[in-house]
């Protein structure tokens, strides 16, 4: 009896702050449009059978505050339009990860949320999609097409954000303690998850 009362109080402590069970709905256009003049967007996709069950939340952290900007389950894109510059985008579950970028206008990035093994479940980090080189993650990998055609758009709901509004302490918690872990990677490690202006289409 003890042990069932221990696993079933792990269970609260791993799924509090977790997004699991909030789903956003599929828009009804699936068509990836260029962003409105003078603007920039960025295309978060997620697609692999890893950590597949769990869901992750997407922010952007440029200002220092969280801003929600949705959930983000396998099969599924997230869709951000911003002014260029200078950004910092955080993917939050068990534990947060982050993205710098610097994001031309009228550009379209893309980026693909990509499962690592947490001591509990599935972690989340954010690779930028380059726009030329070689490998997966680029623009002419056959992945990448992959990709583009097993993910549906999805859109933010009331739902998500009273998630996010419910569970906004926990996440600026994360973001505070995993940010530090992330400024002591070397310069080559952020270089190599860091979005560039030359990335986008």
């Amino acid at each position: 009896m003890k042990a069932i009362k221990l696993t079933t109080l792990m269970l609260i402590v791993i799924l509090s702050g977790c997004s699991a069970g909030i789903k956003m709905p599929v828009a009804a256009n699936q068509t990836i449009k260029a962003p409105p003049r003078g603007k920039a967007q960025v295309v978060f996709m997620r697609s692999t059978f890893v950590g597949s069950a769990i869901s992750a939340s997407l922010f952007d952290v440029t200002s220092g505050s969280p801003k929600f900007l949705g959930v983000i389950q396998n099969g599924n894109k997230v869709i951000y339009t911003v002014k260029p510059g200078k950004r910092n985008f955080m993917v939050v579950s068990e534990a947060a990860d982050f993205m710098p970028a610097t994001l031309s206008a009228d550009r379209t990035y893309y980026a693909m949320v990509t499962p690592r093994m947490g001591a509990w479940k599935a972690r989340f980090s954010i690779k930028p999609i380059r726009r030329i080189g070689a490998g997966d993650y680029t623009m002419k990998s056959d992945k990448f097409q992959k990709w583009l055609k097993d993910t549906k758009i999805v859109e933010i709901n009331q739902a998500a954000r009273d998630w996010a509004k419910a569970n906004a302490a926990d996440i600026k918690d994360k973001q505070n303690s995993y940010w530090a872990k992330w400024r002591g990677k070397s310069h080559d490690d952020k270089l190599a998850v860091t979005l560039n202006a030359n990335d986008g289409i």
